[in-house]
């Protein structure tokens, strides 16, 4: 096994055990000592890899984005792509938003105590002078880019087009979804959510008009 492989793997391996350890006691619980701890690795391991704590919860944001990122991207595609509609116009861009919504919904339910992490570190890495924003940017830049994906599929696969520009659209939406998601880590109130989401698919829809 080359120096570099072997490097990647201890650092896959101390950014999962962050990662475990944020997942039982929160953000704060995440030292490099509970890290090494957690790994079974000394500390002098952990260090070898992330110089301090903003350096782990940067290497962990970032794996956590990636991971969630993904697996909304694919939803949302095969949502899109998989939509079998039987006719275009408006009503059928409110099925492929509507069937998005659940996509994105089956995620969230599927990840709680990840998206409960994302929203930990995101807030950990904005007050952190050494971690900075950057986790917090790359988490929209992943959202944004795969939300976009998914609109400009609906649109298409409908036969209508946007009348907004994407970007506002985009910024709208997953500002509604995110405290959307916020509240069901709260209360749980999976109702509430499914009458939420309905309603913001129904209000992107009005942005759209037949081509």
């Amino acid at each position: 096994m080359s120096v570099r492989l072997a490097a990647d793997l201890r650092r896959t391996q101390l950014i999962d055990a962050g990662l475990a350890v944020a997942a039982e006691s929160g953000i704060s619980a995440v030292t490099v000592r509970a890290v090494a701890d957690h790994a079974s690795v000394s500390l002098g391991a952990v260090h070898c890899c992330f110089e301090n704590k903003e350096a782990l919860v940067t290497a962990m944001g970032a794996s956590l984005v990636h991971e969630l990122g993904s697996a909304v991207s694919i939803a949302l595609h095969h949502a899109a792509e998989s939509s079998g509609l039987r006719c275009v116009g408006p009503r059928a861009l409110r099925e492929v938003l509507h069937r998005g919504m659940a996509a994105l919904w089956t995620v969230v339910e599927a990840t709680a105590d990840r998206q409960l992490l994302t929203y930990e570190i995101t807030a950990y890495s904005v007050r952190s002078a050494g971690a900075g924003p950057g986790i917090g940017t790359l988490q929209y830049r992943v959202m944004d880019t795969a939300t976009e994906r998914f609109l400009d599929a609906a649109a298409e696969a409908s036969s209508m087009r946007w009348t907004e520009p994407m970007g506002s659209l985009t910024r709208s939406a997953l500002a509604t979804i995110d405290g959307v998601v916020l509240r069901w880590l709260v209360d749980r109130d999976t109702l509430a959510v499914i009458a939420e989401l309905d309603d913001l698919a129904a209000r992107i829809a009005t942005k759209a008009v037949s081509v």
